[in-house]
């Protein structure tokens, strides 16, 4: 199967149209009040409107309350809730609650963190293998930080997974050659300025995939 992507913190219809256009399998609708790349209700629901059937909606949360989940899950037309800080049991009861597909983000700096994973089996139906970020980030993730791919050698995956954490359109074809990825997934790496999404870094990033 080829490798498919993921392209998150999506905010104006000209970038999500080049990440349609491109190819890209899911766009990422973020809600995390700190980040650049936060959406309002009506803006997601503006954005949501535009995706057509073929390509998944994920909404992006930060151990996110219920009252958030319920303000934006419709509006959004999220197929899939990707949490970041989110324990296992929250996440199962989220997906109880919702019904929709979960993804997991696990943080990765070294091979022990990747063990963190097989707590959500049960709870997610897929794990986000991103970057730890330095300590006292203000965000969990879409800074540019990565890991060492050579982590995942040999590991046994609980769950289908999906790569992030550095992305860009210059590593990702190494990235997907040394993990066997067949989800990855881009915010800053696509970007000029933190949450200003590039269409042409965009059309690059999923050509290469497209490549790899």
């Amino acid at each position: 199967m080829p490798t498919t992507a993921k392209i998150c913190g999506l905010s104006t219809p000209a970038t999500l149209y080049a990440a349609v256009a491109g190819g890209a399998s899911h766009v990422g609708f973020v809600f995390f009040a700190p980040s650049p790349r936060n959406l309002s209700r009506d803006l997601a629901a503006h954005l949501a409107a535009r995706v057509p059937g073929h390509v998944a909606r994920v909404g992006v949360f930060v151990d996110p309350d219920d009252a958030l989940i319920d303000a934006v899950i419709d509006a959004g037309r999220l197929d899939a809730l990707q949490l970041h800080d989110t324990s296992p049991a929250r996440a199962a009861a989220i997906r109880a609650k919702t019904g929709r597909e979960i993804w997991a983000a696990v943080a990765v700096r070294t091979r022990a963190d990747l063990d963190g994973a097989a707590s959500f089996a049960g709870a997610a139906d897929r794990i986000l293998y991103d970057a730890k970020t330095p300590p006292g980030a203000a965000l969990p993730g879409g800074m540019g930080v990565r890991f060492d791919w050579s982590l995942l050698d040999g590991f046994h995956h609980p769950l289908p997974w999906a790569l992030s954490g550095g992305l860009d359109p210059l590593n990702v074809g190494a990235a997907i050659a040394r993990t066997g990825a067949a989800l990855v997934d881009v915010s800053s790496g696509v970007e000029s300025a933190p949450g200003v999404k590039d269409v042409t870094k965009i059309a690059a990033f999923l050509g290469a995939v497209k490549s790899a």
